[in-house]
């Protein structure tokens, strides 16, 4: 009887380590964050100067975030002009071409949203990756159309 609740013990304690040492590091998170910038910079559709692709914080600065913990941060918004087309359409259309580029391009997981389908005052996309960086965008009907925050965990320098 011991020994067994000495091994579940021990097991539970194995698990609980290992556990804290799968989270990813600010290193890793920000060289992450940081490619996720060149790719937009250097993808098909934003480095058309047309999209107005406008980086307005580069993830190249920890900033405190609580106690000895720290954060990158991406901030950039970029237009998508609206053709002969209705308000639905455009944003749909925006949302598409986001989405696509954040889960193909990035490798984001996005998570799909139903309950946004035909909102007229714009719409979120959500997305992370395992390596501790979560993207949101906001799908705006007026210019700027795509207003991108992408952030790191908190974690320790």
């Amino acid at each position: 009887m011991r020994i067994t609740r000495l091994l579940a013990v021990g097991l539970t304690l194995v698990l609980v380590a290992s556990g804290c040492a799968s989270e990813p590091s600010l290193e890793e998170a920000a060289a992450e964050l940081q490619k996720d910038t060149k790719r937009l910079e250097t993808d098909d559709v934003f480095k058309n100067p047309l999209k107005k692709l406008r980086i307005l914080q580069r993830p190249d600065k920890d900033l405190p975030c609580g106690g000895e913990k720290v954060k990158r941060v991406l901030r950039m918004t970029a237009d998508y002009a609206r053709a002969d087309q209705s308000l639905d359409s455009h944003l749909d259309q925006a949302q598409r071409l986001m989405e696509n580029t954040l889960s193909q391009i990035l490798d984001y997981k996005v998570a799909y949203d139903i309950s946004q389908v035909d909102a007229p005052e714009g719409r979120f996309i959500h997305g992370s990756k395992e390596v501790g960086v979560m993207v949101n965008v906001y799908v705006a009907p007026e210019a700027p159309t795509w207003r991108l925050h992408a952030e790191t965990a908190c974690l320790p320098r």
